[in-house]
C-alpha cells in the first residue's frame, strides 16, 4: 500500500503517528485526536510552512498506534521522541517552552512539571520526561496520576504533613508515614505510566492484587484493584476522567471512606406483585459495566412487599460473591426509600458483609443513608447527584426490560 492510500485509510480516532523516511528511520513523532484529519493536514496545499515541506518532502512510510484517549497519546508522544530522537522534533526537544516531567533521585523522589532546556537537565540529579506539547492536558493528567499513585511535590521535602495529606494527595513521606520502599512502588508505576509501558503496569498491578488476594489481605487487595480501575479510566478518556469530579463529590456528601469506583444499583418491577423481578446494573468508573448486569426472578415473595423483595435479591447477589470470595463494589444503591434501605440492610448484616449502602427515593430525589436520621438532599445541578440518577435510571430501565420480556414470553405461551 503506498502512502496516499495507506492515510486514506486511517481510522478517525486519537492515537500517535510516526513519519519515517526512505531507510525506516523514525523523523517525526506526533499524537492526534483523530490520526486521519492530523495526518491528512500534512499534505494540505494551503497549510504548508517551511518546515513541513522539509518534513514531508522525507516522508516515505507512516506507522500509528490507536490510542483510547487524548491523554494516553500525549503520554505516548512523549515516551516516543524520547525513544527515537525523531530529526524533525528537534526544536521540542529543545525548547523552553515545553514542560517536562521531573523524577528527582533521592530516598522520596519529588515529581513535578518543570521547563527547562537539555543542558539544564543535565545538570540536576532526577530524570525527566518529556517534552509534552499541551501544557494543561499534562497537568490534568499528573492530577489523575496523583490520585492513583501518591507522592510528593514539595521542594525541599517539609518537616510536617501539609494539605496534600489531608486531602489523600500524598502519603507524608517527611514524617515517615510511608516506607521508602512502598513509595518506590508508587513512583515505579508513575515512571511506567510515563513511559506508556500500559501492559507492564496492568501486569504488575494484577499480580501483586491475586498475590494479597492468596495472603486473605482483602483490604489491601481491594486498594489495587482501585488502582487498576483508575488507570483505565486515565487511558479511556475524558469522560471517565471526568469521573472523577463526581466520584470525589459523591464522596464528601455521603461521608464515605473513598471514592467509589463500582457502584452496584438494585430495582424491582412488578404489576400488583405478577411476575416480580429483580435487576443489578454495575457501573465502573461512571460507565455501565454491562457484563456484570444480573436479572432475578423472585422466587421467596408472595404477594406485593417490595421490602421482602429487595431484601432477595439483596441477600442472592451478595451470599454469592461471598462464596466465591469475590471483591465487593465500593457503594450499594438502593432504588427506594427507607423501608428499601432497611430490608437491604438487614440481609447485609446477616450475611456479616460491610459495604457502603444508600437509597435514592425518586419523588424528591432524596438519598438515605443507614444511622442518619434525615435524609440528604443535594442541589439539582450537583455532579455527584446526577452520577446516581444515571446509576439508578439505568436499573429502572434494566428491570422493566426485563419485566416486559417475561410478559411478552408469558402472553405467547398463553
Amino acid at each position: 500500500m503506498d502512502l496516499k492510500t495507506k492515510i486514506k485509510t486511517l481510522p478517525d480516532t486519537s492515537g500517535v503517528y510516526l513519519f519515517k523516511d526512505a531507510q525506516g528511520k523514525v523523523i517525526y513523532v506526533g499524537k492526534a485526536v483523530s490520526l486521519r484529519r492530523r495526518v491528512e493536514s500534512y499534505f494540505g496545499a494551503n497549510t504548508r510552512h517551511l518546515k513541513t515541506d522539509l518534513l514531508v518532502g522525507h516522508i516515505a512510510q507512516l506507522d500509528i498506534i490507536q490510542t483510547a484517549s487524548q491523554a494516553e497519546a500525549l503520554l505516548l508522544e512523549a515516551s516516543l521522541i524520547k525513544q527515537y530522537q525523531p530529526k524533525y522534533n528537534v526544536e521540542l526537544k529543545d525548547s523552553k517552552t515545553y514542560p517536562y516531567i521531573q523524577i528527582t533521585k533521592e530516598e522520596f523522589p519529588l515529581v513535578s512539571v518543570v521547563r527547562l532546556n537539555g543542558r539544564q537537565s543535565k545538570h540536576l540529579k532526577a530524570d525527566f520526561y518529556g517534552p509534552y506539547v499541551d501544557p494543561s492536558l499534562i497537568r490534568e493528567a499528573l492530577v489523575i496520576i496523583r490520585k492513583i499513585f501518591h507522592f510528593r511535590t514539595c521542594a525541599p521535602l517539609a518537616d510536617k504533613p501539609c494539605l496534600y495529606y489531608h486531602l489523600g494527595l500524598c502519603d507524608a513521606p517527611c514524617i515517615k508515614n510511608i516506607s521508602s520502599q512502598e513509595y518506590a512502588r508508587n513512583i515505579r508505576h508513575v515512571r511506567l505510566i510515563l513511559e506508556g509501558k500500559k501492559d507492564d503496569l496492568y501486569r504488575d498491578l494484577q499480580t501483586e492484587m491475586e498475590e494479597l488476594s492468596r495472603q486473605n489481605n482483602f483490604e489491601a487487595a481491594a486498594r489495587v484493584r482501585d488502582q487498576l480501575r483508575a488507570i483505565g479510566a486515565l487511558y479511556s478518556g475524558t469522560q471517565d476522567i471526568n469521573y472523577f469530579k463526581e466520584a470525589e463529590q459523591l464522596q464528601r456528601a455521603l461521608g464515605l471512606k473513598r471514592a467509589p469506583h463500582r457502584m452496584e444499583c438494585f430495582d424491582i418491577s412488578n404489576i400488583m406483585g405478577h411476575q416480580a423481578v429483580g435487576s443489578m446494573v454495575s457501573f465502573l468508573n461512571g460507565q455501565p459495566d454491562k457484563s456484570n448486569y444480573r436479572r432475578f426472578k423472585i422466587k421467596t415473595v408472595e404477594g406485593i412487599d417490595d421490602f421482602a423483595m429487595m431484601a432477595e435479591i439483596v441477600c442472592r447477589r451478595y451470599s454469592r460473591l461471598k462464596e466465591e470470595r469475590a471483591l465487593f463494589p465500593d457503594l450499594i444503591i438502593i432504588d427506594g426509600g427507607k423501608g428499601q434501605l432497611s430490608a437491604a440492610l438487614a440481609e447485609l448484616k446477616k450475611l456479616e458483609v460491610q459495604i457502603p449502602i444508600i437509597a435514592l427515593a425518586k419523588q424528591e430525589e432524596e438519598i438515605f443513608v443507614p444511622g442518619k436520621r434525615h435524609a440528604i438532599v443535594l442541589p439539582k445541578d450537583s455532579l455527584g447527584l446526577q452520577l446516581l440518577q444515571r446509576v439508578r435510571d439505568e436499573a429502572h430501565r434494566f428491570a422493566i426490560s426485563y419485566h416486559r420480556m417475561l410478559r411478552a414470553k408469558s402472553q405467547i405461551l398463553s
